[in-house]
Formats: structure tokens, sequence, C-alpha cells
């Protein structure tokens, strides 16, 4: 059986047909159910997404929920198992019998946490926006920025999901529907920016994207017209493999050397956070950093390998 609670129901914001969350960003510390502990404010995209929607399916597949005592929101679910959890991009989607589903979108400071019942969780409790609750588990989200409940039907037709690119790591990837998407950016936008645009490709993630680059030896800051086919999927191939492997073994990023084993707290990328370090391919270059796009996302690449 599932119970959901809603822990701070004073916020919700009833807006259009849905029910939805709204907090302001905060700093997120580096502990969560992926076992990636970034220490930073990357968002949660590609592997580790994608293992922490792995264990909620897990965990909440085919269960039942009663009312649970705090449950204020959303009454509609009330009774309702769970049909399924998905995921596309940073979007996560609880789906329960009756046409309903669950909408999370975590941007920045979010996290879904996944512990066994009484363990502790590794953020305050006045942070959790929603607890569901079955016998031996239960999954919260924290400081999610947007939570809704909306009808099944309306996933597929809201603006927001429908703009969204093809999920890189989704099992059947279309390379030519990519390709298309991405033809129909701003040419001029440097290919670094334009993988981490959502309506393009959804998923890669701030460090796939250098990580990627970097493995295909396509400079990032090269703009998207000048950039061929073959080469923008040379991107996607090299992120797409890793991006599998890396959700598989833990949802650490692991580029270098990635058949040795990974010692705790060993940093083991080509490129990212690496900025002033000898380039582990050429040994000629030094790492770069700097601020791209309109959201100044910090992209890493080596001049030499990637001029």
């Amino acid at each position: 059986m599932i119970a959901v609670a809603l822990a701070q129901p004073a916020d919700l914001d009833r807006r259009g047909h849905g029910l939805k969350l709204h907090a302001s960003p905060r700093a997120s510390p580096p502990y969560d159910w992926s076992p990636h502990a970034r220490g930073r404010h990357d968002p949660p995209r590609g592997p580790s997404r994608r293992r922490g929607t792995r264990r909620s399916r897990d965990h909440l597949d085919r269960s039942a929920q009663p009312r649970h005592r705090l449950d204020r929101w959303p009454e509609r679910l009330a009774g309702r198992s769970v049909r399924s959890v998905d995921a596309h991009g940073k979007h996560l989607f609880v789906r329960f019998e009756g046409d309903l589903t669950l909408h999370s979108h975590l941007r920045m400071g979010g996290k879904w946490g996944v512990y066994r019942r009484g363990e502790r969780w590794r953020r305050a409790r006045h942070r959790a926006w929603l607890v569901i609750t079955t016998p031996e588990h239960e999954v919260v989200q924290f400081d999610g920025p947007v939570l809704e409940l909306m009808t099944d039907s309306r996933t597929r037709f809201d603006r927001r999901i429908a703009a969204l690119g093809q999920d890189i790591l989704a099992p059947e990837f279309d390379e030519q529907r990519f390709v298309a998407r991405l033809r129909g950016d701003d040419p001029t936008r440097g290919i670094g920016d334009a993988l981490l645009d959502q309506r393009n490709l959804a998923g890669i993630g701030n460090i796939w994207k250098s990580e990627s680059c970097f493995l295909a030896a396509i400079d990032p800051w090269r703009a998207v017209r000048s950039v061929t086919d073959e080469e923008v999927l040379a991107i996607v191939g090299a992120a797409r493999p890793l991006m599998e492997r890396s959700a598989e073994t833990g949802g650490r990023v692991v580029t270098f050397e990635p058949d040795r084993p990974l010692r705790p707290g060993e940093s083991r990328t080509m490129v990212y956070e690496r900025t002033g370090l000898p380039c582990r391919r050429c040994g000629g270059g030094r790492i770069r950093a700097r601020g791209q796009g309109d959201d100044n996302r910090t992209t890493y690449w080596c001049p030499e390998c990637q001029g």
C-alpha cells in the first residue's frame, strides 16, 4: 500500500488544470538517491535521474495507496495504484490508475530520495514537498520547484512537455529526428550550448555535454551550422553508452579509464572541473573553462584537442 502526503500544503498554487508547488531555489547539499555526490549545483540529469526513476519505479509500481494522515492533496489519488514511473529529461511522471499523473520537475535545487521506513532522510523534513509511503520505503521529493497533478492526456499535449526533444537515454533514439531538431535551432549558436537546450535534446546535462564534445573531438564553441551531421551524431554516440553505463553502475561520471575501478572520492573526467590541468589525451593542452550561452553554464574543453 502507498500513502501520499503533501508536506507543505500552504505553498499550493492552483493554476490551470494542475496543482503546482513553487519554491525559491536553494543550494543543494551533495546528498540524494544518486550515488554521484556532486557537491555542485548541476541538476540530476542523465544517469542520476534515470537511476532515480528506476528506484522509484521498483518501489511504487502496482502499489495501491490509501489516504495518509497528512494527506491534504491530492485527494483524487486516494485508493489508486501506481501504474508506472517514467522520465523524460528532467521531467518525472508517476502514473496512477484512473488517468492521473504526478508530474515533477526538479530544476536546479530539487531532489528525489528513496529511503527505507525509519531511515533518516538526508535533507531536513521541512524541505519535503511530497512523501509517498509504501510498507518498506518512503519516496520523498525535496525542494521541487514544480509538482502538479494532471491527466494522462494532458501530459501528451502540455506545451512544455510536447516541446521537449528526445530523451538522450531513450531505448530507441531516432538520430535523424534529433538532427532535424538541431538544424531548426539558431545556426550561430555554439554546439555546446545547443546540446543543453531541452528542446533539442533532453537529459544530457552540463557534465556530459563537456565530456562528450571532448570525446568526439568537437570544439563546443563551434557554431551549429559549422558542425556536420556526422559530428553531431558522434557527440551523442559518445555520450549515450557512457551515460547508460553510469546509470547501471551507480551514477558516477567516469570517462577517463572507465574500466578501472573507481576509488572513493576520485575524479575521473576528461575535462569537467579540470581547469588548468594538462589534457589527458594530448598532454600538450591545458583544460579551459568559460561560461556559455544565456544561462552561462560552464563549458570545459581542451583548446589543442578540440581546436
